[in-house]
């Protein structure tokens, strides 16, 4: 049954009341949240100036109290949803702001929640549209396809000209309060991260809240997304495997998107690619070949590649889904990637280190001797481990390359790294991507199957 117009007004303002009560409970919520983490820290703190540090009970326990309040803070996560999903997400790809207790409790964070209420839903399209959705869409499926922080996914068909059923599209729809609890939420991580700074003092750390507001500003524009899913489309359009739906302008507004619907499995079902006749591993290397392209010539890549934004079709066709994240790199960036890996392959560490500088990880106001030395060893234990390909690094070899600072000297050293515009881009769609194509095909090597889209970008800057 459709609701009519006015009973949709009505139920709109009693959830707007029920909302904002959310809203003050989910604030309180937090500080709960962030101020148990806090206290935990603040007695820590005071048996490391007891004992001036020099207990080896002290650093044990410090190591005891990151693993307990990664714990603390990932059910606090789990509670509040939302925002606190995203920022879990970006602080677990972030592994040089947090102790590795935190990014191996939060890197498993999924952006699924259930759905909103169908009224919250349909008086949103409406509102959008500025019509009753019976007038445009011949058939509009309550239940979702997918839900997640920031929206949701339906399944619908429009009318024709004559009023007949017509196309299947796919309409993907904001929240309407989504807006409210990011301000609420972004103000609380705020007043977290300066609290924090107190016992990790990272220069820079203030740009894990940016990076989270520039990424919920891009993702709650559904013009922004339309449009960058034009772009990337444009890009691949020599491309015959590879598809993006098609924005449907007229219906299309900043909190509602109408997109063809694209068929196609979840990428990450191997088992049913396989039955399908499709060889996963030949979709795991074009994904790859396709993210190295879009990185090195195209400098415009889908900075959210994870199962759920790609389908395989029976064809072998890869389809590309969800738009909103997507991403420039900039010179700095990626010059100095390429003298991180230059530096990599002649095993040079000073060409290394100038690839860091470049991208903007060192700290103006650092100790920059302390990170040229740490930067030195690093790189030493790397060679020594004679690692092929760098995109699947395990962790029990990443733990051999710690280069075995004293905590001081950690905690100059963390004074000493920023963490640079748009690296967080990168670096997300890098970790989600490599760790996708490994589930594929365990046996490629993601570094030599991109190589040659290194090559071209390197020939063409020589």
């Amino acid at each position: 049954m459709v609701t009519s117009a006015h009973d949709r007004r009505l139920i709109h303002l009693r959830h707007r009341a029920r909302d904002l009560a959310k809203l003050a409970g989910r604030f309180f919520a937090a500080f709960t949240v962030f101020g148990h983490v806090f206290l935990s820290y603040v007695l820590q703190w005071f048996f490391d100036y007891v004992t001036q540090g020099e207990s080896a009970w002290v650093d044990r326990r410090w190591k005891r109290v990151h693993e307990r309040n990664a714990k603390r803070l990932y059910r606090g996560i789990i509670r509040l949803r939302g925002v606190y999903i995203k920022m879990g997400q970006v602080l677990s790809i972030m592994g040089n702001i947090l102790p590795r207790a935190y990014s191996r409790e939060l890197e498993g964070l999924q952006d699924q929640v259930p759905p909103a209420p169908w009224e919250d839903i349909e008086d949103a399209i409406a509102e959008s549209l500025g019509r009753e959705p019976d007038e445009v869409f011949a058939e509009l499926e309550p239940k979702p396809l997918a839900a997640a922080s920031l929206g949701q996914v339906h399944r619908a068909r429009l009318r024709d000209l004559d009023g007949q059923p017509g196309e299947v599209v796919a309409i993907k729809v904001l929240y309407p309060n989504v807006k409210d609890i990011i301000a609420v939420d972004l103000r609380v991580l705020e007043i977290a991260v300066r609290v924090y700074k107190w016992f990790m003092p990272m220069g820079g750390l203030e740009r894990v809240v940016d990076q989270l507001r520039d990424l919920l500003a891009r993702e709650t524009n559904f013009l922004h997304e339309a449009k960058c899913m034009e772009r990337l489309a444009a890009n691949f359009r020599g491309e015959s495997d590879v598809l993006f739906p098609t924005v449907h302008w007229g219906l299309t507004s900043s909190t509602v998107l109408v997109m063809s619907f694209m068929e196609g499995i979840k990428i990450s079902r191997k088992d049913e690619l396989a039955k399908m006749g499709v060889d996963p591993e030949h979709v795991a290397r074009r994904l790859i070949e396709l993210f190295y392209k879009q990185l090195f010539l195209d400098r415009l890549f889908h900075a959210d590649p994870h199962p759920g934004n790609f389908l395989v079709q029976k064809s072998g066709k890869l389809v590309f889904l969800d738009f909103g994240a997507v991403s420039e790199v900039s010179d700095a960036l990626l010059d100095g990637t390429f003298k991180v890996l230059q530096g990599m392959f002649m095993r040079n560490d000073q060409l290394v280190m100038q690839g860091i500088d470049q991208m903007g990880f060192v700290s103006k106001s650092g100790d920059r001797a302390l990170l040229e030395r740490t930067v030195k060893t690093y790189f030493e234990k790397l060679l020594k481990l004679n690692i092929q390909d760098f995109g699947r690094i395990r962790p029990e070899q990443l733990a051999e390359l710690d280069p075995g600072l004293e905590r001081d000297e950690l905690r100059e050293l963390m004074k000493s790294v920023e963490y640079p515009d748009g690296w967080f881009y990168v670096e997300r769609s890098a970790v989600i991507l490599f760790g996708l194509a490994a589930h594929l095909a365990p046996r490629m090597n993601t570094v030599m199957v991109g190589m040659p889209y290194v090559m071209q970008r390197l020939a063409a800057v020589a």
